[in-house]
């Protein structure tokens, strides 16, 4: 009986989310220029910026803190927004779709090397934010 209890409880408790994988980009040029074209390139498309998340830079401040002198990035930066059209597509289609909301594209930079990307969505519906996410990153990095 103690097993059954047990495994009913396993059963009933929500589980993490599995870490996704992330969709990048090699970017020929400087870690502002990528950011610069990031930028611009979401909102050429009429998107708005609703936060820009300086990671790397609170990354490099709290090392120390959390006991770490390890430098992760040279620089990163996330840029959070959405899609009132996208979104409102891909919620109709499920509404737990908005777990996804806001959109991120990150640009960072390690050992010299600019990379921008993004999160591996599910298949379905977010296809369609991922081919947003593509067609913008492509856009800024004129491929």
């Amino acid at each position: 009986m103690r097993s059954l209890a047990f495994g009913l409880t396993l059963a009933l408790t929500p589980m993490a989310a599995v870490a996704q994988d992330a969709i990048t980009y090699p970017f020929d040029g400087s870690f502002e220029d990528a950011s610069f074209a990031i930028e611009n390139a979401i909102i050429d498309r009429g998107l708005v910026i609703d936060f820009t998340s300086h990671v790397g830079d609170m990354l490099n401040r709290t090392g120390a803190d959390v006991g770490s002198n390890l430098a992760i990035f040279d620089n990163a930066q996330i840029f959070l927004f959405c899609s009132a059209a996208v979104s409102r597509r891909v919620m109709e289609a499920d509404p737990m779709n908005i777990m996804h909301c806001p959109y991120g594209i990150f640009v960072a930079e390690r050992e010299g090397e600019v990379m921008i990307g993004h999160r591996d969505y599910p298949d379905g519906p977010m296809q369609e934010v991922e081919a947003l996410l593509d067609a913008i990153i492509l856009e800024a990095t004129a491929q």
